[in-house]
């Protein structure tokens, strides 16, 4: 970690073109996105620069809105997007967590180099992002990210 930035690296055990879809479909993002038993919802998406998502996190009985922005979407290789805008590159007052996320999918012989970097805009807040259990809270979405792309493999669901 720099003083700012977050990073988790992992080998997916799943094709890239599934794991960018798993990110990029909105019926998908319910089924990783958050780690279990805790659950996401209302998930709308405009998967382009500039485009909008929206998700509603249950945390033990508790809903937290999560309203973004993507901010870049080169397919099956890079998707970031940020909680400091909405769609069309409009300021939000109040950002969550204030970070940019970026995703990065390469090709590996076991399947998907898959990295994870949220950008934050101050040392606290990315130290208030690792506390709230930013590695682990992203290990576990990496996990079930990979569970669920292997499930579309066998079940044959194309991209």
């Amino acid at each position: 970690m720099t003083e700012t930035t977050l990073t988790l690296h992992r080998i997916l055990k799943a094709p890239r073109a599934l794991v960018w879809r798993c990110w990029t479909d909105p019926e998908l993002i319910p089924r990783f996105f958050i780690p279990k038993p805790h659950q996401v919802s209302v998930v709308k998406m405009e998967v382009r620069p500039g485009g909008a998502f929206t998700t509603l996190f249950n945390v033990d009985g508790n809903e937290f809105p999560n309203d973004g922005s993507f901010l870049a979407v080169e397919p099956e290789t890079r998707l970031v997007f940020t909680d400091m805008m909405v769609a069309n590159w409009q300021p939000v007052d109040n950002p969550g967590l204030g970070f940019t996320a970026e995703l990065i999918l390469a090709d590996h012989p076991d399947g998907t180099d898959y990295t994870a970097v949220a950008r934050h805009r101050t040392t606290e807040s990315a130290e208030a992002h690792e506390k709230m259990g930013f590695s682990e809270g992203w290990g576990t979405v990496a996990t079930q990210l990979e569970e669920l792309a292997q499930q579309l493999q066998r079940e044959g669901a194309g991209v």
